[in-house]
């Protein structure tokens, strides 16, 4: 750490298993043990935009090393032997580790992420210990199925549900812990093993959950962290000859290289891609609960949510009273240090991020979009950006179009059911939508005809580990959480038996 960064957090305060994580060494997790690298690359803390950390950077030889690790681990080790129980036991006692270690976890993830506090202890690390939970709870429960044929003869036969192998998994730089949580929990559970590249930008959190591995008792290989970077590490990683399965989430551009990658290897891939998540607002709309509904979605985590509902549509006899609210809520929020349990929103990621969000916000301006609140760099140390929202526009400015992936909601008026529902569909996207309005008819019929994976009713981004989740069209494909996403990781062998 530099003194910028290290001024900071002991003015704001940690635990010190904190700061001993901090003033560790850092190095990849292969086969349960620290790998050290020689090239190494800096981790920025956001608020300040001083050295957060250190971390080996990753290259081909080190992927090659976790995936023959994880190979090991599935074929010949102690992982593929155990049995559902004993995978059910280790993993509730890794989500156990996790609620022990819930403060320190956010710190560090609060500090790696720009991530407001109060809402990564409740949102990040406390949904990932019920993700985690579920699945374990599904590593028991994983059947197959007798069937009745009709061939000629007495047969018998039936199917068996196995694991598919060594899983690929690449997670984002907005939910670091959360979004690997979603991607390794699931696969563990039902006996495959994982090779795990964290975001370049956002690593430190998964190496402190690696510590808690050994503890809880996971075998080598079973679990292994390679840090590094994308175009390096994680194009290694899912070109790699003995990966079973991909699983990604990131943007669409990097999505569709990914996917390119996984099918000339006939991998099976997942895919959680970018969103411009339309919420449809009627006349007879709590306003209020849209109103809540911004604040837990587009900006909350800085908008940077795939999900977002970055664009909201309102029907024009409530038009103006929602803009209102909405920015009178947004512009008293309070923006802040991450360590702050005051805090309602930290910065963005990066400079970079910023830059780009500050740009989007002029090319709205240039576009003809009205300011209500925000919208201008609020200066200083760190990479903060103000909650904005952008009025009267409409869907063919490039800010309705694109994913901003800030804390900027553009809004558009409408007048009728018919053009809400064309207006939310003309994107690319298709992650989720929302609709608000006391008509239960005219709700389920919205449910059916808009154009993505989920829609919520009278709320926006609600998650629960035993929903699925996962897009449409330029969303990707594919589902995480759920019963759902454990046929993206168990592969059906059919079994004839002559009697």
């Amino acid at each position: 750490m530099d003194d910028v960064v290290t001024t900071f957090i002991n003015a704001q305060g940690v635990t010190e298993a904190t700061s001993a994580f901090l003033a560790r060494s850092k190095a990849h997790f292969i086969a349960n043990e620290w790998h050290p690298s020689g090239e190494s690359m800096a981790v920025l803390e956001p608020s300040t935009g001083g050295l957060l950390a250190e971390v080996p950077c990753g290259d081909t030889a080190t992927v090659n090393l976790a995936v023959a690790a994880a190979n090991t681990a599935f074929k010949s080790g102690e992982w593929s032997q155990w049995t559902p129980v004993q995978r059910e036991r280790v993993l509730m006692r890794l989500a156990d580790l996790i609620e022990e270690n819930l403060q320190t976890l956010a710190e560090i993830e609060s500090l790696d992420a720009g991530k407001a506090i109060a809402g990564c202890k409740e949102v990040d690390i406390g949904g990932s210990i019920d993700v985690l939970r579920y699945m374990a709870g599904w590593a028991t429960k994983i059947d197959g199925a007798t069937r009745s044929v009709s061939v000629p003869g007495e047969h018998f036969a039936y199917t068996l549900k196995e694991p598919v192998g060594v899983v690929g998994a690449i997670v984002p730089w907005n939910w670091p812990f959360n979004m690997a949580i979603w991607k390794l929990a699931a696969p563990l559970a039902v006996g495959c093993s994982i090779v795990l590249k964290p975001a370049q930008l956002t690593p430190l959190s998964m190496l402190y959950f690696a510590e808690l591995c050994l503890e809880a008792g996971l075998p080598p290989g079973a679990f292994n962290v390679v840090l590094g970077r994308g175009s390096v590490v994680g194009e290694a990683l899912v070109n790699h000859p003995d990966i079973n399965k991909v699983s990604f989430t990131g943007s669409t551009p990097v999505g569709i290289g990914v996917g390119q990658a996984a099918i000339a290897n006939l991998n099976p891939v997942t895919l959680e891609l970018g969103g411009k998540s339309p919420m449809v607002v009627f006349a007879d709309a709590d306003i209020q609960r849209v109103v809540d509904a911004t604040q837990q979605s587009v900006f909350f985590n800085t908008g940077q949510v795939c999900s977002a509902g970055s664009r909201i549509y309102v029907q024009r006899d409530i038009y103006e009273q929602t803009v209102a609210a909405i920015a009178e809520r947004a512009a008293s929020m309070v923006v802040g240090h991450v360590l702050d349990e005051a805090t309602e929103m930290g910065p963005a990621i990066s400079a970079g991020q910023k830059a780009s969000v500050l740009e989007y916000i002029a090319i709205g301006k240039s576009e003809g979009a009205r300011v209500v609140c925000g919208g201008e760099d609020p200066g200083g140390e760190g990479y903060f950006v103000q909650p904005t929202l952008l009025a009267d526009c409409h869907n063919q400015m490039r800010v309705v179009q694109e994913e901003i992936f800030g804390p900027v909601l553009v809004a558009i008026p409408f007048d009728t059911e018919e053009e809400a529902i064309a207006l939310a569909n003309d994107n690319i996207y298709g992650l989720a939508a929302s609709v608000f309005t006391q008509d239960v008819s005219r709700a389920h019929r919205l449910v059916r005809q808009l154009e993505a994976g989920t829609v919520w009713v009278n709320t926006h981004d609600m998650i629960d580990a035993n929903t699925p989740f996962g897009g449409v069209k330029q969303s990707g494909f594919g589902k995480d959480l759920g019963p759902e996403q454990l046929d993206h990781y168990l592969k059906t062998k059919s079994v004839w038996m002559a009697l």
